[in-house]
Order: structure tokens, then C-alpha cells, then sequence
């Protein structure tokens, strides 16, 4: 499974999900450009020392990642109708994120292969980038059973202790 961010322009955002995607063993796609320089401090800040565990592949453009992309393009929007605990998603897909200050264009809500939105109560505009990456993240993870270590770590608690 993959995550892809598209022209992120704040840093601590972007740092948080590439620190969620090396916790989780996803792979990133940064779409450029950016709105910031990418080894920008408060990027590696954000990540702290788990950049360096991320399997991340920069493009230079929407058209190089298309070129590249493998798998569904799942597009993360508040445009959808589909609720993400809704989806079907596969181990092949890639979760696509928006620019925290724009969304997305046309085009690629055009070539998102799915739309999927969180739901939220009314009178309220989206949630933050990263917090939305995470919540998706782990229901995809869940339904195609690609949590790391999943059942392979033991009890911290003895029996009858919780």
C-alpha cells in the first residue's frame, strides 16, 4: 500500500504522514512541487528520526507520478459520497492525499480510479491532512491485513491483567 501527497505545502503535515507511513510500512509518493523546501528543518522535525524508514519517491509533476503509480488511485476528498469504512481497499492501492490549502484540480479527481471522503458532522470544512491519511491508513490496513507485526507480538499483560 502507498500514500501519495499532492503538492503539500505545509511541512509538519507532510512530516507527520512520511513518520506514519515509515511506522506503518507504506510507501510514499511526494507529487511536486511543494510549498516548501522538502528538507526543510520543520519537515525533519515533523519526521524526526523516522525519515530515514520511509520508502519515499519523489515526482516531479501529476503526469510522473501517473507513470509510475501502480495499483488504484484512492483519492481521499471532501467531494466524495463513499465513506472510507465503506471501501473495499485492496494491498495494491495508493491512498491519495490533497494540498492542505487547495485540494485537489479537476484532472485528478478525474483520474482518482476511487473517491472516498471521513465522514464528519455538518458546518465543518475537512479535517487536517495528515489526521485524515492516518484514519484511512488504518482501515485500509485493516481490511487487507497489512498492519507490520500484525498477531506477532505477545501479551505485555499476564492472564487476568489488562
Amino acid at each position: 500500500m502507498r500514500l501519495a501527497i499532492f503538492e503539500p505545502d505545509i511541512p509538519q503535515n507532510t512530516g507527520t504522514m512520511l513518520r506514519l507511513a515509515a511506522c506503518m510500512g507504506l510507501a510514499v509518493d511526494i507529487i511536486e512541487p511543494c510549498g516548501f523546501v522538502l528538507d526543510d528543518k520543520r519537515l525533519r522535525r515533523a519526521g524526526m528520526d523516522y525519515l530515514q524508514g520511509v520508502d519515499l519517491t519523489r515526482h516531479s509533476s501529476w503526469q510522473s507520478f501517473l507513470e509510475h503509480s501502480p495499483g488504484r488511485i484512492v483519492l481521499l476528498t471532501t467531494k466524495a459520497v463513499t465513506p472510507y469504512t465503506e471501501f473495499g481497499f485492496t494491498a495494491d492501492d495508493c491512498l491519495l492525499v490533497r494540498r492542505e490549502s487547495a485540494g485537489v484540480p479537476p484532472e485528478v479527481h478525474a483520474r482518482a480510479d476511487a473517491r472516498i471522503i471521513v465522514p464528519m458532522n455538518p458546518g465543518f470544512r475537512s479535517l487536517n491532512v495528515a489526521v485524515s491519511a492516518a484514519m484511512v491508513a488504518g482501515e485500509a490496513l485493516r481490511q487487507t491485513a497489512g498492519f507490520p507485526n500484525s498477531g506477532s507480538a505477545a501479551d505485555p499483560f499476564p492472564e487476568g491483567l489488562s
